[in-house]
């Protein structure tokens, strides 16, 4: 399972609706061991949201899903802000950003990170 967004994805997003805030939904279920490995890249991805003025909305722990089919509960559910789609392409695209993903890839056995954009 992809737990990493590639090139094509990122490209197909900035055409969706490059303008304005987005906050991405990352939805994370986690391998064995891989909490702490997560957890360590959270704490160095601290820099690169303030760096490219992103902010964490909610962190929290998933809990048993009261409606949901077989096998779409989730370890941990993170809503982040970036002021727009751009500036999350710049900072996953960042080489001191790319240093740390492995703690993040490694440690996620499944991941949905999709972007998200307020009602009118």
């Amino acid at each position: 399972m992809a737990v990493d967004p590639s090139g094509s994805d990122l490209a197909r997003m900035l055409e969706e609706q490059p303008d304005g805030p987005v906050v991405m939904l990352n939805l994370l279920r986690f391998t064995p061991d891989g909490r702490s490995s997560y957890a360590e890249y959270s704490r160095q991805a601290r820099r690169f949201l303030q760096r490219y003025g992103a902010e964490v909305l909610y962190a929290g722990d998933g809990m048993a899903p009261l409606v949901a089919e077989e096998g779409q509960a989730w370890d941990a559910v993170l809503l982040v802000r970036y002021p727009d789609r751009e500036t999350f392409s710049r900072m996953v695209a960042d080489p001191e950003y790319q240093e740390i993903t492995a703690l993040r890839t490694g440690g996620l056995a499944e991941a949905v990170l999709q972007p998200t954009v307020p009602w009118t």
